[in-house]
């Protein structure tokens, strides 16, 4: 599966880098394949481990904010590998060709 989510403090000012940092963090030491963009950190897993490190990454930013906000996209496919970078590749080939 791949999960999209992003974790927001919420009262903690416009500079919110440190705290989104913390997040990316338990992200980086899970181990599972992930990508971080401007918006999101996209991580690819099975259900347990993939909602764990949303669960980790989550309360590490709400141990420094008293209100989070967290937006949580999901994608369940059995079966499929390498979504992360397969889906992207399939999109490349495509404007690739024409």
């Amino acid at each position: 599966m791949l999960v999209a989510f992003s974790v927001t403090p919420i009262g903690a000012g416009e500079g919110v880098a440190e705290l989104v940092a913390e997040a990316v963090r338990v992200v980086r030491a899970s181990g599972l394949p992930h990508e971080t963009t401007s918006m999101f950190t996209t991580v690819e897993g099975e259900w347990d481990e993939v909602m764990d490190v949303v669960r980790r990454a989550t309360e590490a930013v709400a141990a420094h904010a008293g209100r989070v906000s967290l937006v949580l996209k999901a994608d369940l496919r059995a079966g499929v590998t390498d979504a992360l970078h397969a889906k992207v590749a399939s999109i490349d080939r495509l404007l690739d060709a024409g």
